[in-house]
Parts: C-alpha cells; structure tokens; sequence
C-alpha cells in the first residue's frame, strides 16, 4: 500500500489581515503554550476583525484556551491593541 504525496500549502501573502491576526496570536505564545488553542483563537480573532466575531475578551473566554502566566483581561487587552494596529492598517 502506498499513499501520493501530501497537497501543497498555499500560505496568505505577509501583508495580508488573516497573516497579521495568526501573528499575533503566535507572538503569544509565552502565554498560550497549546498550538491548537493558538489556531482556533487565531481563527475566532480573525473573524473579529473582519466583523463577524466576539471582542477579544469574549472570544478568550468562549474559547476555553489554556491561558499561563497572564490574566485573561491583561491577555484580552494585549491582543486588543494588536489588533488595532491591524484595523488602522486596513
């Protein structure tokens, strides 16, 4: 039995919004050590940003993310002005 090849990954170019929001959430690691939460808060945050999603502290709390070494409001606010900087860049 042998299996084909694995698809290809299309990344989002850098400048892209989908980019900056897994971006952010990956710079959280320190304070977000499981990867899955990190890709599920990462999809939450971008639908946030493109209006179609909970704020962050929401979304942090719905999210049921293992959050270490930083309370979840201090974390809400750290990714709230992020996405700020994302939100002026539109």
């Amino acid at each position: 039995m042998s299996s084909s090849t694995p698809p290809g990954v299309k990344k989002f170019p850098e400048d892209s919004i989908e980019r900056s929001v897994y971006k952010i959430v990956e710079n959280l690691s320190d304070f977000l050590p499981i990867v899955n939460d990190r890709n599920r808060l990462g999809f939450s945050l971008y639908k946030y940003v493109i209006g179609e999603g909970d704020e962050p502290l929401v979304t942090l709390k719905n999210a049921k993310v293992k959050i270490k070494g930083i309370s979840i409001e201090e974390l809400a606010k750290k990714i709230s002005s992020e996405i700020a900087n994302i939100k002026k860049g539109k």
